[in-house]
């Protein structure tokens, strides 16, 4: 199967999500796992947790970006194949948090990997942690179309 076909049919397929924890309270932690729980169910969509980063279309960050941890996010990222999307869920992802300005702090996620979609809040709802899914698919799927369309006909 070529990758064009590979590509046109993943625009439909369901996102696979790789959770990756920086530092923290472990407060979004919980309302991730919380999310994907039978409670939420999105698992009867197609969204699974996957435990490698080469299956993972949507990568989900949690916690402080430390300086010892940015450098392994970002080779997490890199091995994510394209196209991918990045969520930062909570305040401590986005900003800091409460652990802005300490000595081992290295800023937002969007410091050290693009991100596509900002779940803020500490802790998010789960409703709000699906919200910030669902608005990854979406970007998830135009990323893939875009590439189908840029790519060469044959």
């Amino acid at each position: 199967m070529s990758i064009l076909r590979l590509l046109r049919w993943g625009t439909t397929r369901s996102p696979w999500l790789l959770h990756f924890n920086t530092g923290g309270c472990n407060g979004c932690d919980i309302e991730v796992l919380a999310a994907i729980t039978p409670l939420y169910d999105p698992e009867r969509l197609g969204v699974k947790l996957t435990p490698s980063p080469r299956h993972a279309d949507i990568l989900i960050v949690t916690g402080v970006v430390t300086k010892k941890v940015a450098e392994r996010l970002k080779r997490i990222y890199d091995q994510i194949p394209e196209p991918k999307v990045v969520i930062a869920v909570g305040t401590c992802a986005i900003s800091g948090g409460v652990f802005r300005g300490s000595y081992s702090h290295a800023h937002g996620v969007d410091k050290v990997i693009p991100v596509d979609v900002y779940v803020p809040g500490c802790t998010p709802r789960p409703d709000m942690i699906i919200k910030g899914i669902v608005e990854a698919v979406r970007i998830l799927n135009e990323k893939a179309r875009k590439i189908v369309q840029e790519a060469p006909v044959r």
